[in-house]
């Protein structure tokens, strides 16, 4: 979706854009002089401005009330602790952390506790960023290759009803685009409270017949904890484009490389009894080193009214993670610190064609037919116990390999002036390879899944469009839970193999509505139901099988950009997540009902500017029964600054009312020296950071 050119200035308030529009008609329906001479002072009042955004006008273009997208303005506006956080634009959407910064977010939507990514896609480029078969579980997203100032604009949607979207979309999907020029080069240094480093740069110059952008990132932070966290972080970035809108091509090399020290969660009740600080360790060892390296292109081209897109990628990624999270409960000498491994090559692409303007039934219809495969090929995808990252028991270790080819069928349909529709259909067919050092958990199959799309489009009238919503969808399972057979803990408990694919549905009702050119209000109620939350556990090396859930909620946003100086948003998120087998209890653990996330920012490209942001989220179940709830969190983030032409310096203050929230809760059985042999169970808790501040200076060119 591209940006609308709409007619306004500062101090242009949406009554004199009314006026301007009535004049307007007065002039062309009376041909009167009168009129038309009184358009002469307005229109030297105002100057065109491009409005983007998440109030950028999308009636006409958008499926759905939950779908929307951010620019880059938006999006480095905003103070945050983490870049993850660059996912809080999305309505409804919580980002935490529970280990060190190396370590992939948790994620938190629409009544899901998403772990470390499974049922929401992360693309960027259109190359997925989540992992299948991951050594710490399925999804597992991890967003630290993303450079935040070279992001171009994220594009979002909820639910599974875009043909588009197959595996680990259920909740929804987030798209990054990364810039293609950049309009000046820049070098940002950035110090703050507990070691605090970043520095970071990029710039665009001409390279043959397209722009060469390039940039680079290194950080460094202890944070709070007792345990200093040495996390540092690289990361670069080469891109080469040439063309425009519907013409172009696009190679781009990313690269990552991180290592870092954990705190891990730990137990609340050594807290309350004095033996730990909030802010205390159990395991000084634990932590990781990641790195991940790809290239990618991005082509298209238009033949009449055929539109070509297609991408294709390949990459290099690899994680060695060190947790201990039950500390002493299994092994009371050792420890219960693990290593979980993971070295793969990820390679596949996309390719669509879009035939505009043809019929159907006499009503002109875009119909969009494409090509989908992502292959992972996995090596050293190891678990052992082990204690102080020294291995003491290897559990399992496997070769894995998963293909998926897709193919997929859309036809957008404008029936008249206040009705269209969306028609799609998706199939998948996926192949599963697994070669364990046990034989019986070895094994291979292919499998398929086909899921339809329907979405209903009514209005604009009064500037509002309205939306229903239906579709299916799915997320594959571990490639190991397919054929494990055997507990590899024991080597001799008998396991029962999961299903390699496991259906959803959703389905939203949506209103979207336009009161001025920036000022866009949004509401939808939705559900979704999941035939089972599988999920493999990679502390344990098996697979769960957990009852069938519903969700459901409601949610409301509003985005006002009255000028180029000011802008505010508001967005409320309610849900619910319950299992259809309530025996151990009806409610989805760490799911969250309740969301309010709003913030404003102020000024313009010279001179002074800030922002403030808040973040709620309600309490939540950490046991199917309800009987033990986490606390709730309030954050507030805060960022002033100035800009010169060629400079600007900017203060942020992280956690503004310093409240002693904690990012994550979990609730189980674990053990530290001179507790009982069986273990206690318990929250456990990480904490959020404590109000820090961060300056930082940048240089333009």
């Amino acid at each position: 979706m591209g940006s609308t050119l709409h007619f306004r200035s500062t101090g242009v308030t949406p009554t004199s854009v009314s006026l301007r529009r009535s004049l307007i008609a007065l002039a062309v329906l009376t041909g009167s002089a009168s009129a038309q001479d009184a358009l002469v002072p307005l229109q030297g009042e105002l100057d065109p401005l491009v409005v983007t955004g998440k109030a950028e006008n999308l009636l006409g273009e958008a499926l759905a009330a939950s779908k929307g997208q951010s620019d880059r303005e938006e999006l480095l506006e905003r103070p945050y602790v983490r870049r993850g956080e660059l996912l809080e634009v999305v309505p409804g959407m919580i980002v935490t952390q529970h280990a060190g910064g190396g370590k992939a977010n948790q994620y938190f939507v629409r009544g899901y506790n998403l772990d470390h990514g499974i049922d929401f896609g992360i693309f960027i480029d259109g190359m997925p960023a989540n992992y299948r078969a991951h050594g710490h579980g399925q999804g597992y997203a991890d967003m630290n290759f993303l450079i935040p100032e070279f992001v171009e604009r994220l594009d979002y949607q909820k639910g599974p009803f875009d043909p588009r979207l197959g595996d680990l979309t259920t909740a929804g999907a987030a798209e990054f685009s990364l810039v293609n020029s950049l309009e000046q080069g820049f070098a940002t240094l950035t110090v703050g409270e507990d070691e605090y480093f970043r520095s970071v740069f990029g710039d665009s110059i001409q390279a043959g017949s397209g722009t060469l952008t390039f940039g680079g990132e290194a950080s460094y932070y202890n944070g709070p904890w007792l345990l200093d966290e040495d996390a540092h972080r690289f990361n670069g970035m080469v891109r080469w484009h040439t063309g425009d809108d519907e013409n172009f091509l696009t190679l781009t090399l990313l690269g990552y490389k991180a290592e870092w020290t954990s705190s891990d969660q730990i137990p609340e009740r050594a807290v309350l009894a004095g033996q730990l600080d909030p802010f205390g360790f159990i395991d000084p060892t634990n932590g990781g080193q990641s790195q991940r390296y790809s290239l990618s292109a991005h082509w298209g081209r238009r033949s009449d009214d055929v539109l070509w897109r297609a991408n294709a990628y390949v990459g290099y990624y690899d994680l060695d993670l060190y947790s201990n999270f039950t500390y002493f409960l299994d092994d009371p000498v050792n420890g219960d610190q693990f290593r979980q491994s993971d070295q793969r090559i990820f390679f596949g692409g996309e390719i669509t064609a879009t035939l505009e303007n043809r019929s159907l039934f006499g009503a002109e219809t875009d119909y969009t037919l494409g090509f989908q495969s992502r292959n992972d090929s996995i090596w050293d995808l190891e678990l052992a116990r082990t204690r102080q990252r020294a291995d003491v028991n290897p559990i399992r270790e496997d070769d894995v390999f998963t293909g998926n080819y897709s193919v997929f069928a859309g036809a957008e349909t404008k029936w008249n002036d206040w009705f269209r529709t969306e028609a799609g259909l998706r199939a998948d067919l996926f192949y599963f390879d697994v070669d364990s050092d046990d034989p019986a958990n070895s094994g291979n199959e292919w499998d398929g899944i086909g899921v339809p799309k329907l979405n209903f489009i009514f209005g604009p009238w009064d500037d509002t469009e309205y939306y229903v919503n239906l579709g299916g969808g799915f997320h594959s399972n571990d490639a190991r839970g397919l054929f494990t057979r055997i507990d590899p803990n024991d080597g001799v408990t008998p396991v029962a193999p999961v299903d390699p694919l496991v259906r959803t549905w959703g389905s939203e009702i949506g209103v979207r509505s336009q009161w001025s050119e920036g000022f866009t209000t949004t509401a939808s109620l939705w559900y979704i139901y999941s035939e089972s939350e599988l999920l493999y556990v990679g502390d344990a090396g098996n697979v769960e099988a957990g009852p069938s859930t519903d969700r459901y909620g409601i949610e409301f946003a509003g985005y006002w950009r009255p000028n180029d100086w000011f802008g505010a948003d508001a967005e409320i998120a309610l849900s619910e997540g319950r299992y259809t087998d309530t025996s151990a209890g009806p409610f989805v653990e760490n799911q969250v009902p309740f969301i309010i996330s709003s913030g404003i920012t102020l000024g313009k490209e010279r001179g002074l500017f800030g922002a403030l942001r808040t973040r709620y989220f309600s309490e939540r179940p950490l046991t199917a029964d309800k009987l033990v709830e986490s606390e709730d969190s309030f954050q507030v983030n805060a960022r002033i600054g100035y800009r010169w032409e060629n400079c600007e310096v900017a203060l942020d203050c992280l956690n503004l009312l310093d409240r002693a929230d904690n990012d994550v809760e979990y609730y189980y059985t674990s053990r530290i020296p001179g507790e009982p042999a069986a273990g206690i169970d318990g929250t456990h808790f990480h904490p959020a950071e404590p109000r820090s501040l961060r300056a930082s200076f940048t240089w333009y060119w």
